[in-house]
């Protein structure tokens, strides 16, 4: 009987790596977007941007070295894209990611349904353009903030890390880098970077918000798949990491020259 059911068994490794990447991404939207939800009014903008940046860095630390801590959709096709991950562990990524979005959100939901007065029908930190926006940005206008933004992201995640694992101070940076992003992307579009993290709240908000949600699916893989380009350019797959003292030095043209031929030496008796 036990050998009939081995197969069906999780390897230990994969069942950690996914429910890492659910456990995270659930406590990046209940944490994150909870600022959005639940106290906008008293910590603002700079506010809502700062509780991304730390939530992210908390678990990056936290799960970086289990998963990697993508936490994002867009992460996990760049890494795929780079040939850091497997398809199979890509998808399984995928399916935790938005499943804990979406658990995340309801349990948001359920607490903010606690706070008498809370109004968040229609909104609810979902991502949005149009009436949906605080500057009213159109459509196009959406569609770019979203790529370049998540073009950022990406990047900065792809240079500092060298497989998946995000150790030492890698987290900083992340941190840093999402704080920065929805500085900017707050009041464009509510600055998603990430499929999962609008399809949570999107789910329970309903009507223009889930309608709403293709554009904050394919803006970020765009630029995704643009920052995996740029980063090949960068950074070849192989190539030393550190050459700017290098580059300033002129030591790597020096070692592109062929040695100098050695001048023939006379004969011992002609000397």
């Amino acid at each position: 009987m036990d050998a009939k059911l081995d197969p069906l068994k999780l390897d230990p490794v994969e069942t950690r790596t996914v429910a890492a990447e659910f456990i995270g991404t659930l406590l990046l939207v209940f944490f994150a977007v909870g600022s959005a939800v639940l106290a906008a009014d008293y910590i603002g903008a700079l506010g809502i941007a700062l509780a991304f940046g730390f939530t992210l860095l908390a678990l990056a630390y936290a799960l970086g070295p289990i998963s990697g801590s993508h936490l994002n959709p867009a992460v996990t096709l760049a890494m795929l894209l780079e040939g850091r991950l497997a398809l199979r562990t890509a998808i399984e990524y995928w399916i935790a990611q938005f499943v804990g979005a979406i658990v995340g959100a309801a349990l948001l939901l359920l607490l903010a349904k606690q706070v008498p007065g809370l109004n968040i029908d229609g909104t609810f930190g979902t991502n949005g353009y149009g009436d949906r926006s605080a500057v009213h940005i159109n459509t196009g206008g959406a569609f770019l903030a979203e790529v370049v933004l998540t073009f950022l992201l990406v990047f900065v995640w792809l240079a500092v890390t060298h497989k998946v694992a995000v150790v030492g101070f890698g987290p900083l940076a992340l941190g840093f880098v999402l704080a920065l992003i929805h500085l900017v992307g707050v009041p464009l579009t509510g600055a998603s970077v990430n499929p999962a993290r609008s399809l949570g709240p999107a789910v329970f908000a309903g009507g223009k918000a889930l309608s709403q949600w293709w554009l904050f699916l394919v803006a970020p893989a765009i630029g995704a798949v643009l920052a995996t380009f740029a980063h090949q350019v960068v950074q070849p797959r192989g190539a030393p990491v550190l050459i700017a003292d290098e580059r300033a030095l002129g030591a790597h043209r020096a070692a592109e020259q062929p040695p100098a031929p050695e001048e023939p030496q006379p004969p011992a008796g002609e000397q």
